[in-house]
């Protein structure tokens, strides 16, 4: 929750430390940036050192990076804390893309197919968890700008816990027994060879381009909702409710949804639907005017004013919000046409665990295992010596 601690105080955090808003804003956008180089080597550390010392390295450079945080409150002669907060978001964000990549990994290795979606969705759902912390925490410390560093105080708690755990209580990074067929008969590709077989992969691609987009839009909508609210004379308390509600309802959402795709296997029609839903709320929320709308959208009550520009900040330029939310809307209709038309393809994993023997124990040679998946698999990616690699199946049903 570290990365969006600023945002639903975004205000008071620039009056107390002397900076614009844009600056602030920065100190959440950040981790879209360092995601982007870090992403490859977040990847290449979790295949090759494993899961254990990728989390602990993860907890680690979190734990590190909210100290830094609260260096400009210790350090009173410090001239330039933008640089000192920009440093320690900037570490928390090398350890965020750790966290978001383990997920589908620890699923895989530790699950078995029936379990492995509802497995990852509770793992990816940590992340939003801690953005509906950040959104109802940070508007109940920060009253006024002597409590900013009692926040940043406050943050260190959980990132030392989570630190101090991940380096006394992991020991494995994979269990004794595999607890599927796929994971059985995974064999690691190298790097750069499995990065070619992805972007070759046309079906990955369109999903890489509608999921990072939609992340995109997710986060920047979380990082900005306290200053797209205050500009119709809402509260940070109340901006960071509806914040909170946004998340509470999505992990409903996905709670509901993996267990539905756990037990249909009805993957691609739930992201599809998915997504096509999301583009309809968004443009509904762009456009929305009356009390009725706000409502059914953010469980928002009655309005309280309606300004057409931002009067958070003064000494500042006013901000107008619209022009914004409807490019996001647009940007999400557009994701979710592309999603809906281009992508259409067999979900090859199922089908190769689908050939395979249901237990575990009753495998047999190593020859006889691999053939299953090598039916399943398409030619192109069976040139490996040692049979389908996990990185080439990944790229063949994705």
């Amino acid at each position: 929750q570290l990365w969006l601690s600023f945002a639903p105080v975004a205000d008071t955090i620039a009056q107390h430390f002397l900076l614009s808003t844009e600056q602030v804003n920065w100190l959440s956008l950040v981790y879209l940036v360092v995601a982007i180089p870090s992403g490859l080597v977040a990847i290449w550390i979790l295949d090759s050192v494993g899961l254990r010392w990728a989390t602990i390295l993860c907890a680690w450079l979190n734990f590190a990076g909210s100290v830094l945080r609260t260096l400009p409150c210790m350090l009173f002669w410090i001239q330039t804390p933008f640089a000192l907060l920009m440093g320690g978001q900037s570490l928390c964000a090398l350890a965020q893309t750790l966290v978001i990549f383990s997920p589908a990994k620890l699923a895989a290795l530790w699950f078995p197919e029936h379990q492995r979606a509802t497995a990852n969705m509770v793992g990816t759902m940590a992340n939003p968890l801690g953005i509906l912390l950040a959104n109802v925490l940070s508007p109940a410390l920060v009253k006024k700008e002597d409590d900013i560093p009692i926040m940043l105080g406050v943050y260190i708690i959980p990132a030392g816990l989570a630190c101090l755990l991940a380096t006394a209580c992991l020991w494995e990074s994979v269990p004794p027994t595999p607890p599927s067929a796929g994971a059985a008969h995974s064999n690691s590709e190298k790097f750069l060879d499995g990065l070619k077989l992805l972007v070759r992969n046309k079906a990955y691609v369109i999903l890489a381009v509608c999921f990072g987009g939609g992340v995109g839009i997710f986060s920047s909508f979380s990082a900005l909702l306290e200053q797209v609210l205050c500009a119709n004379g809402y509260s940070n308390e109340f901006a960071g409710l509806c914040g909170a509600l946004f998340i509470v309802f999505g992990i409903l959402g996905a709670l509901a949804l993996g267990l539905y795709v756990d037990r249909t296997k009805r993957f691609t029609e739930a992201v599809k639907i998915g997504f096509c839903l999301t583009s309809l709320v968004c443009v509904a929320f762009a456009l929305a005017e009356g009390v009725l709308m706000m409502v059914l959208l953010t469980a928002l009550t009655v309005r309280r004013s309606d300004p057409s520009f931002s009067t958070c900040q003064g000494g500042q330029d006013p901000l107008d919000w619209k022009v914004s939310m409807l490019t996001m809307a647009g940007l999400c209709t557009l994701l979710s046409c592309c999603l809906v038309l281009l992508f259409h393809t067999p979900y090859r994993r199922l089908q190769a665990e689908a050939r395979s023997s249901p237990s575990l124990q009753d495998l047999g040679s190593p020859a006889a295992n691999h053939a299953p998946l090598q039916q399943a698999l398409p030619p192109a990616l069976l040139g490996h010596p040692q049979g389908p690699s996990k990185d080439a199946a990944g790229a063949a049903h994705s």
